[in-house]
Formats: structure tokens, sequence, C-alpha cells
């Protein structure tokens, strides 16, 4: 078992407060994506992990024993980083094979870890060269076979796809996908990239200010953030969230967007009469939208101001008062700079949002279980 669990973490620089409370259970051969901007947190925590950097108060444990006070080597663990770190001066056999023999393996055993981990990300052929006759991508894959022949339950990886260009990167986020699946090794992967996340991740952790905001698997990340940092962050665009004022309509509850009113969904009603009179944020992607070209019931019609033809979609930038919302259309809609279309909300694919606090509005339980 190589479960790793961190309990209420602390980590201060000076008055700065790098890791803030946090505490996270990453179960045994998961792989969970510490994800946030720069100067989140996310490194010290992965840090605080490996033993390169002591939490100043809380515990971290893995495979149940207490780790927080260790050194890195007694934490049988292995990392990646993001500039490789590997020695210029070494043969990439003897760079895998660099942890293996300061542990005082048998040759024969370094031998067949070495060429097994080389097999494995393609670079067997490689084994003779040195560092600077490879490129980044061959370079990067060197440090990952040296992670993998260290044979570690535990593989934290920071960053370690960064310096790729975005082709290889691509192809690189495939590759390791695969290979962490085949390994079974428990797995914290940091990264700004929020592609990486959601396409690698068995679950994300959402970081900011040295928070965890939320926990959860990338699809329900994407679809139903937390918060509004959450929402903003992740997606390319960003969900658009819109300025609605609740307000009641013939007994019932219904949110006011432009010339647009919308009935919330029932399990919402109880939880948004509190907000009447008041504003909340709409959340909503750009591709949940359904967009016409002819007005229609529940339409909310928008002047098009910008037309971004991006392949596989076109995206679409329109306002509503002083709200810009970004649509994802398919490549064929008809759609024109100064022209107009008419937009439909789709209740279910909505995100509501308290405007004072930027986290999201649950249903209320009481009603739902009623």
């Amino acid at each position: 078992m190589a479960e790793i669990v961190i309990e209420n973490a602390v980590k201060r620089f000076g008055k700065f407060v790098a890791i803030d409370d946090v505490s996270l259970t990453i179960h045994d051969q998961e792989f969970v994506v510490l994800l946030g901007p720069s100067g989140c947190g996310k490194t010290t925590l992965l840090r605080a992990v490996a033993g390169l950097g002591m939490v100043d108060s809380g515990r971290v444990l893995i495979g149940g024993k207490d780790v927080t006070y260790l050194p890195p080597k007694e934490r049988q663990i292995s990392m990646v980083f993001q500039n490789y770190a590997i020695f210029p001066h070494m043969t990439v056999f003897d760079n895998i094979a660099f942890g293996l023999k300061m542990r005082k393996l048998p040759k024969e055993t370094i031998r067949e870890r070495v060429e097994h981990a080389a097999k494995l990300l393609h670079i067997e052929t490689m084994l003779e060269r040195f560092p600077g006759a490879m490129s980044g991508g061959q370079r990067q894959r060197v440090a990952v076979a040296r992670a993998i022949a260290y044979d570690a339950k535990v593989l934290l990886m920071d960053e370690p796809l960064s310096n790729l260009d975005a082709l290889l990167r691509l192809e690189m986020r495939a590759e390791l996908k695969a290979l962490l699946a085949r390994l079974g090794a428990t797995t914290v992967y940091v990264t700004h990239d929020q592609i990486e996340a959601l396409s690698m991740g068995d679950r994300i952790a959402v970081m900011r200010n040295g928070k965890i905001l939320q926990v959860d698997s990338p699809t329900r990340v994407y679809d139903l953030p937390a918060n509004q940092f959450v929402g903003s962050f992740i997606g390319n665009p960003p969900m658009n969230f819109l300025r609605g004022q609740v307000r009641r309509e013939d007994g019932a509850v219904k949110v006011k967007i432009g010339t647009l009113l919308i009935a919330p969904p029932e399990e919402m009603r109880a939880a948004l009469d509190s907000y009447e009179g008041r504003h909340v944020y709409i959340g909503i992607r750009a591709e949940n939208m359904e967009t016409l070209d002819r007005p229609a019931d529940d339409t909310l019609p928008v002047k098009v101001e910008v037309v971004e033809p991006l392949g596989s979609q076109n995206l679409l930038t329109t306002y509503v008062e002083d709200n810009m919302i970004k649509i994802s259309t398919h490549p064929d809609f008809p759609a024109e700079v100064g022209g107009q279309v008419w937009l439909r909300f789709p209740i279910s694919k909505i995100r509501w949002i308290d405007p004072e606090t930027g986290e999201a509005i649950t249903p209320d339980m009481e009603t739902i279980l009623a």
C-alpha cells in the first residue's frame, strides 16, 4: 500500500503562508494532479511529500507511516523534475542507474531494471549516448526512466512536460498516462496546465493561495466548479459568468439576464429564494449554450463582436450589458461580426454562484429530501 495522507499541513516562508492548513488523501495507485497558478503552493506541497521541504506543522504519511520529518531517501519515493536533473557527463544508462547504484543493488539487477525502464520509454537504443546528444523530449524520457527504474511505490512529478514543445508535450502526455496506469504507482503530478490536469489525472486538486479549493474527478471539476475561481481557471475559454437578478414572477423564482428570464431547476429554487432582489452569477461553458440564427422561445438576442475560427469550432465574443460571453459554435454556423445570434441556456448546464463569496450556490438538501 502506498496511500499518501497529508494532514493539516502548514508551510511558511517568513510571513508568507505557502501551504495553509492543507489536508489531502491520495489513495493507493491513484493519479492525483495538483493544479493551480504560479505561487499557489502546489510545488511546495509536493516537496513536503518528497521530504525536500519540511512542513512547519501537520503530518505527511506514506503507506500508513509518518514520514513528516524523514529524509527523502527513507520515504521510498521517486521524483521527476521540470528541468530533467540528469547528469550531462554520464551516459543514459548511468543516469537511469544512478539511484540503483546508490542503493548498492547487484549489477545484474541494475542492468535489468535500467533496460526495462528504457524499453518502456522507447530509449533502449540510446543507453550509450550522452544527454548532450539528445533532444529535450529524449532527455525528459531519461528522467522518467530513472524514476521508474528506482521502483518506488510513490512517484512525484513536478511539471515534467513544461519544457517540451506543444506537439511533443501532447505525445508525451498520452504515453505517460498509459505508462503510469501500467506501473500502478501512486502518482502526484504538479502542473499549471489545465489540459494536462484534465486529460491525465484520476482526480484534480485545484489550489490557490496555499489552499485546496476543490478535489474531484476531472469531469466534475470542469462541469461543477466549487467556486468562480475554479470555473474561470479551468477551461479554454474559461466558464462564462453572467450577472443576473433574482426576482419572483408569477409566484416562482426567476433569474433575469438582459431581456431573458431563466427558471432555475426545482432543486435550486429554495436556495435561490433567499437571493430575491439581489444578484447572482450564472456560470455556463461556451459549448453548453444553444446558439440559434433566428429568434425562438426562451432565447436571448446578442450582437456578435468577434468571430475566431479555430478549425473544429468558431469562438464568438458577445456582450450582455457589461457581461462578455464566449460562445462555441460549429464552424458552419452562420455568424458574422455585427450580426445577431440568439442564445438559450440549458438549466442543467448552469452553475449558480454567490457574487460576494464566489462560492457555488448548492441545492437545499431539505428540499431535495422532502
